[in-house]
């Protein structure tokens, strides 16, 4: 196997196995922790605690430790959040939390470094387009890291199942599901009370154990990679100093793109949040009941992991552009359909179709703003993709902040006004590619050695 395709599926993997338990205890956070508002309160502390690692840590990590090792050591920081699920307490979720959003950012830059190096290194030995290899190597990792939802959340449903009672839910508190719903923890919080300790701790038990398989994975099987770019750059020039590599994030503020990047960056963060966060309490838990959150997660997971696959080696022939106007599209239907529709356990499947196109519009809004960030900013990669994990960030903060003080149909008004935003600015940095391409290059591209475009995911 090629050296650089056995790195990109170790890395695939490890974080397969480290968001079959991340990701399946984000999903019910909001239903398993509804008292007081602890589960999204946890929630938007961790991605609070995101913005601030995005902003200092990614690129003075990477620098001093090297890709592998930060992905290996922020691993880490996810496994304390699962410990702290054994007893969910504000003095336990709260702390981890924090430890596990100071990990995130240099856990997500650290592997779109990885694997843009990677892409870049086989396309020069192979004499292929920097652009359309790294858009493969995303799909591949987005294939089976998008994967780890169906088994983080066949796991947790499968075992919920288990519980001895189950709870009839009745008209009264049906009508306080969906877009208009009473601002109550009612119905959620007399599911969530009938699950046994036991299986709480068999299932937290099973997460943490796959947070350690994926920091072993790592370790033991993934290869240092160097730069050859950053290699010349230390020969040619001086060392930059400490504070400089510290506030990297913020200079890359300075380029036009990247501030009109935000709203889209920001929306990626509020649509997962939502759906994490308020379709699973406020439809799903609320008319079906916590053990079924797993399943519909399932299916958006399901989606969200083929189309990742499929839109990585499409684009290349439809262009990135026609791909965002598919996510605008099903994501503002789905945005409306959900403010019309009234959830009810007889319409069953209806639960499962929304994640489902929800998984097809995040699969593009991840591997194409992902790899738009790559492509826009080859010189700066560490910095972009900190930049990127801060405003995606910021949006699950102000996702999960409002989580208990909004009403459904307020929060998706505000995350359909979001979209025509995003999709607004997306336009106009098209728009300023187009213009700078003919014959005035952006200096980035005119500094870059190789390919000068790249692809790249969450």
């Amino acid at each position: 196997m090629e050296k650089n395709l056995k790195n990109v599926l170790v890395i695939s993997f490890g974080f397969l196995l480290l968001f079959t338990a991340y990701g399946g205890l984000q999903n019910i956070q909001s239903s398993l922790n509804s008292e007081e508002g602890l589960g999204v309160a946890s929630l938007s502390v961790l991605y609070a605690a995101l913005i601030l690692s995005s902003m200092f840590l990614p690129p003075v990590l990477i620098k001093k430790l090297g890709c592998k090792w930060t992905i290996a050591g922020s691993m880490c920081c996810y496994i304390t959040f699962s410990l702290g699920n054994f007893y969910a307490s504000w003095y336990t979720l709260i702390p981890t939390s924090v430890i596990l959003g100071l990990g995130g950012a240099p856990l997500w830059s650290a592997k779109c470094t990885y694997l843009t190096i990677a892409g870049n290194s086989y396309a020069k030995k192979a004499g292929k387009s920097g652009k359309d290899i790294i858009n493969q190597y995303f799909g591949v990792f987005f294939l089976i890291c998008q994967s780890s939802g169906i088994w983080g959340n066949l796991i947790s449903s499968l075992i919920f199942s288990q519980a001895t009672t189950k709870v009839e839910i009745s008209e009264e508190n049906l009508a306080c599901c969906g877009a208009h719903d009473c601002m109550t923890d009612t119905t959620n919080t007399s599911v969530s009370a009938e699950l046994p300790n036991s299986l709480i701790y068999t299932l937290v038990g099973i997460y943490t154990a796959s947070g350690v398989l994926a920091v072993l994975l790592i370790v033991i099987f993934l290869d240092q990679i160097k730069s050859d770019q950053a290699e010349t750059e230390k020969e040619t020039l001086e060392p930059p100093s400490f504070w400089s590599t510290f506030l990297a994030t913020f200079h890359h503020l300075k380029d036009k793109r990247q501030c009109l990047l935000i709203p889209l960056t920001m929306y990626s963060g509020l649509e997962q949040g939502f759906l994490s966060g308020d379709y699973t309490k406020a439809y799903v838990t609320c008319a079906l009941g916590i053990h079924y959150v797993g399943y519909a997660m399932i299916c958006f997971s399901a989606v969200n992991s083929l189309c990742s696959l499929l839109f990585g080696k499409i684009s290349q022939y439809t262009g990135r552009k026609l791909l965002f106007a598919l996510a605008t599209v099903t994501n503002a239907a789905c945005i409306i359909a959900l403010l019309l529709w009234k959830p009810h356990p007889k319409q069953l499947a209806v639960f499962f179709v929304f994640p489902a196109l929800w998984g097809l519009s995040d699969a593009i809004w991840q591997t194409q703003t992902n790899g738009l960030y790559g492509i826009l900013f080859e010189k700066h990669k560490e910095a972009a993709f900190a930049n990127y994990r801060l405003w995606e960030s910021l949006g699950f903060v102000i996702a999960f902040g409002y989580s208990t003080t909004l009403q459904v149909y307020i929060k998706l008004s505000i995350l359909l006004s979001m979209l025509v935003l995003s999709a607004v600015t997306y336009g106009a940095v098209e728009y300023l590619e187009a213009k700078s391409s003919p014959g005035t290059p952006t200096p980035e591209k005119k500094e870059s050695v190789g390919p000068s475009s790249q692809e790249t995911k969450m």
